[in-house]
């Protein structure tokens, strides 16, 4: 039996499969898995409860959108810079000390209606969530370190699983909670789930030291030549920036569709429905073992042509009834499958170009696409309330297409 690391022990602590290759202990990678997913989830809390939380903080309608938007910009800065330093810096480190400037922020935020100006520091608040939640951003590179390479997309696509079901399981339960008790209680809970995970995390967690030549302004300069230099890298961050965009259209406008008249879902009914998207993490393994084999090309054309046509019934669906909602659970099924599917791919091909740049490259990835889907966010709320659903549905389709263009382009090798 494969005993557990010492704290201090550095990579790698392989074991040898039966082909000879150095393997990546399977009790590991469903510890990152399930910490990538504990701490993603802090990201998608906020959204299904901005109602009761802008009450409580004082804040006006029209300012609301602020609550999620700032975790959103947390989120991108800490990829642009704080990602890189994953190339810099002992990655266990690194990790645990966002994680503890998680626990804090997520600590304060259920004090803050008590202060004498509680929306700006509730806002401050989300925005160090989201700064600090980009530690799962270094450990998927940390991961792929110490995966060989033959089977380095399994590996990812396992621990993105783990991310996205974080990402898909945070809204129901964050709504189920707040119906049982308060949204604070979310956010407490969450606290302590983070404490809980960085003692393991700094228990087991193997060190990983980069061989880093670089200081850290030489680092952040250095990404804009990565980005000029490695298309691979410019391609697959477009391909996911239309995909993830048409992702948070979807999610953005459904909610608001199935509260409308013709469904009449409340809070908890929508919070049901949510959990219909975790079907399709599935996808993330999946194309982990395609991208193995050579396959990225073809995976990435079904992959976007899914998520394009997972629209189409979709149209119909205007109407509400049964039928209308299992065609919504049917498509965000589809949507949600291509869209992870979609992300391992693009993971797997730019974490190929070198392990000495892996951190930067996954920071410029995922906030170019992080980017997309608050774009698509924004895009797909002003389109429902000027055109309605079947107006959202266009920009969706549309996202998706135009990067579907960009792939058809691509030089075959």
């Amino acid at each position: 039996m494969t005993r557990p690391p010492l704290p201090n022990e550095a990579l790698p602590l392989s074991r040898i499969d039966a082909a000879g290759h150095a393997a990546l202990p399977t009790w590991l990678m469903l510890l990152i898995a399930a910490a990538c997913g504990l701490i993603v989830a802090n990201l998608y809390y906020a959204q299904p409860l901005v109602g009761p939380i802008r009450e409580a903080i004082g804040l006006s309608a029209g300012a609301a959108g602020l609550i999620v938007t700032l975790t959103q910009i947390g989120y991108c800065a800490g990829l642009l810079l704080v990602v890189p330093l994953g190339d810099l810096l002992e990655n266990r480190r690194l990790v645990l000390a966002l994680v503890g400037v998680l626990v804090v922020a997520l600590a304060a935020a259920p004090f803050v209606p008590g202060l004498g100006h509680p929306a700006p520091a509730f806002l401050a608040c989300s925005l160090l969530i989201g700064f600090c939640a980009v530690a799962v951003q270094v450990l998927v590179p940390y991961a792929s370190h110490m995966a060989p390479e033959h089977v380095r997309g399994r590996v990812v696509g396992n621990i993105v699983s783990g991310l996205m079901l974080g990402i898909m399981l945070a809204r129901p339960v964050a709504s189920f909670i707040t119906h049982m008790w308060s949204w604070q209680v979310v956010y407490a809970l969450s606290a302590v789930l983070m404490v809980l995970l960085a003692i393991v995390l700094r228990l087991l967690l193997p060190a990983r030291r980069p061989e880093a030549s670089l200081g850290y302004a030489a680092l952040l300069a250095s990404m804009v030549g990565l980005l000029r230099d490695l298309p691979v890298l410019r391609r697959r961050a477009i391909y996911q920036a239309g995909m993830f965009g048409a992702f948070s259209v979807f999610w953005t406008v459904t909610p608001l569709l199935l509260a409308s008249p013709a469904y009449g879902m409340n809070q908890r009914d929508i919070a049901w429905f949510a959990l219909a998207g975790v079907a399709g993490a599935i996808a993330a393994p999946i194309s982990g073992r395609v991208a193995d084999r050579g396959w990225t090309r073809p995976a990435s054309a079904f992959c976007m042509l899914l998520g394009l046509l997972s629209f189409v019934p979709t149209l119909g669906a205007e109407g509400g009834g049964r039928l209308g909602v299992a065609i919504l659970v049917l498509a965000a099924i589809a949507l949600d499958f291509a869209v992870s599917g979609n992300l391992v791919l693009g993971q797997r091909a730019i974490y190929a170009l070198g392990a000495e740049v892996r951190g930067r490259v996954n920071g410029l990835y995922m906030a170019t696409f992080f980017l997309g889907g608050a774009t698509g966010s924004a895009l797909g709320a002003w389109s429902f309330a000027h055109g309605g659903w079947q107006a959202a549905c266009a920009v969706g389709m549309g996202l998706i297409g135009a990067v579907f263009l960009v792939f058809l382009t691509e030089p075959r090798r």
